[in-house]
């Protein structure tokens, strides 16, 4: 940008309609045409639920918890932001309706209002006009995600709060993009404006114009219907922005480039900023979309698959794992209690296995049969947290002579509690007060797979755990080939684990797919898709013609679909 940076610039996205459309990826795919244009971004996420944090919430309810470096349990979108601007971002990014009350409160009893009667407004309002401004200092442009509705109730005090916001820096400082619906009707074979516009209405009631509007739409939006949304809902028709379903969400930023969307936004703002440069970005979008190298088959047995959100950090990072590779990554998620009840041979046609994270006893013995045969078998294996426990407990287990190893989270009375909380931890009571979260050091081995694949003897990933590896039983452990190639600087907790025979077998106590991108893929999971490759080759190698095995695997596949939860990653 050319000149004197101007004062701080302020985008509000909110939704109408209906939810899950898709707020999220657009405010992330604004924020990087943004940052391509050399501007400095941060997005922050605004939820109107009374959680303080979703550190607490079910995953099937809430999908996965993202972690920050600086500890803070937040909404997946907050990955989605980190993803596509490629910034760390911070417990400041994700704000509550639960964090502004709890705020209040403690002020409140701290005598901070000096006896005035607390209300919604001035006094939650202003707290959340705070939490943006806190992100002010050295960023150019700050987007906010009202979570959420137009027309719930639980999102007034937001809406209320960056009305307010607008009156107080300007127009020229603020823009509200809204994002709504344009439903296809297929009894009458046309595209209906009405949600769009009553959703429109609703925000204006409550006293804000939108700037801009994104529609989602099934089919494209002709100058006729741009021009009449325009029309009824106050705004000029090169910002009413089409927004259809992409093959890759990473083909969205391409998208909105291609209706100038940056372009708008820099307009009111007074940027004076060169057009964004995004051929790499079109580079790897296009390596997702066209993979020269195949495909491979990875299959994710976890706790909480049936809602795949739970892992959408996984998920994504399996796409850019792939994409460093040029392959396709075909991925199934499999109910651990599902391997319990069907036993392992299903994983044969697979060239990959992940466990990954999660809490409580459901399903453990069906991780346990995975890990042996993927041990067995040698199939490239991936422990992420709970992956990694589970595979200190099989290997003590089968490969140790300690058949009643376990874990104390799931059974107390266990002779051999491989896992187990560390002394310090036992006398927390409160929730979450016994986690290890946000980004810690991890000192790697020397000559182990872990600092080949990272190329450094020191790296910094972050945790969401409770139990560690229990220091009393590594030494038997490794007596019997198991490797711990990364450790806490202290050398007291094990970090990450391999088998050294294996062709690819490996666990992280923490969870490296936080900190993978789409232009930068996490180096465990791009060594893990290149082993599941190497596999593949080498099966095509030994039982021949590959067509035919695929199709036997598609058939296998679609015979138990009902059961798989089977899904494509970014397909």
């Amino acid at each position: 940008m050319t000149g004197e940076r101007s004062p701080t610039k302020y985008i509000f996205i909110t939704g109408g309609v209906v939810s899950a459309l898709g707020k999220g990826i657009t405010a992330a795919s604004i924020g990087r045409l943004l940052v391509e244009r050399g501007l400095r971004v941060t997005i922050q996420k605004f939820d109107p639920y009374l959680n303080v944090d979703p550190g607490t919430m079910s995953p099937f309810q809430h999908g996965e918890v993202y972690v920050t470096d600086d500890g803070a349990e937040t909404d997946l979108d907050l990955g989605h932001y980190e993803r596509f601007i490629d910034e760390s971002l911070s417990q400041a990014n994700n704000v509550t309706t639960g964090r502004v009350y709890q705020d209040i409160i403690t002020k409140e009893r701290r005598g901070d209002f000096l006896g005035a009667t607390v209300q919604v407004i001035p006094h939650v309002t202003d707290e959340i006009k705070m939490a943006v401004r806190r992100l002010d200092k050295g960023h150019d442009v700050v987007i906010t995600e009202i979570g959420g509705t137009v027309g719930d109730i639980e999102s007034l005090p937001f809406l209320e709060a960056i009305r307010q916001f607008r009156q107080d820096v300007g127009r020229e400082h603020s823009l509200f993009i809204h994002l709504t619906l344009v439903p296809w009707i297929n009894a009458s074979g046309e595209l209906k404006t009405k949600p769009t516009q009553h959703s429109v209405r609703e925000l204006l009631s409550i006293g804000i114009q939108p700037d801009l509007l994104v529609c989602r739409t099934e089919h494209d939006l002709d100058d006729g219907i741009k021009k009449k949304i325009a029309r009824f809902c106050n705004v000029e028709v090169n910002r009413v922005i089409e927004s259809r379903d992409v093959s890759t969400i990473y083909e969205l930023p391409l998208t909105y480039r291609a209706q100038e969307v940056d372009d708008r936004i820099c307009e009111q703002f007074g940027f004076d900023t060169p057009p964004p440069n995004l051929d790499s970005w079109k580079a790897m979008v296009d390596r997702i979309k066209n993979p020269a190298n195949g495909r491979v088959r990875i299959c994710v047995v976890g706790k909480y698959t049936e809602l795949v959100d739970s892992y959408k950090s996984i998920a994504e990072a399996f796409i850019h794992g792939g994409a460093v590779n040029d392959v396709e990554v075909d991925v199934e998620w499999r109910s651990a209690e599902d391997v319990e009840a069907r036993g392992t041979d299903f994983l044969e046609p697979f060239h990959g296995v992940l466990i990954p994270g999660g809490f409580g006893e459901r399903g453990i013995n069906g991780m346990l049969d995975t890990i042996r045969f993927v041990r067995e078998r040698k199939v490239p294996y991936f422990g992420i947290c709970l992956g990694l426990q589970c595979a200190i407990i099989e290997f003590a287990r089968n490969g140790c002579d300690l058949p009643t190893a376990h874990s104390s989270e799931f059974d107390l009375r266990t002779k051999h509690p491989v896992i187990s909380l560390l002394d310090s931890q036992h006398q927390v009571t409160d929730m979450g007060g016994t986690m290890r979260l946000g980004a810690y050091p991890c000192v790697l081995q020397p000559g182990s797979r872990a600092h080949e694949v990272y190329g450094a003897e020191k790296i910094s990933e972050r945790h969401r755990h409770r139990y560690e590896v229990n220091p009393t039983y590594r030494k038997k452990l490794e007596e019997q080939g198991m490797a711990f190639s990364g450790m806490s600087p202290d050398g007291g907790l094990v970090e990450m684990l391999e088998l050294p025979g294996h062709p690819y077998f490996l666990g992280t106590q923490f969870h490296p797919e936080l900190k993978s991108r789409p232009t930068r893929a996490h180096p465990l999971f791009a060594a893990f898709i290149e082993a599941a490759v190497k596999r593949r080759d080498a099966l095509r190698t030994t039982r021949g013609d590959s067509a035919g095995r695929d199709q036997i695997a598609e058939e296998w596949a679609d015979s138990t679909a009902a059961r798989t939860n089977g899904a494509t990653v970014g397909r």
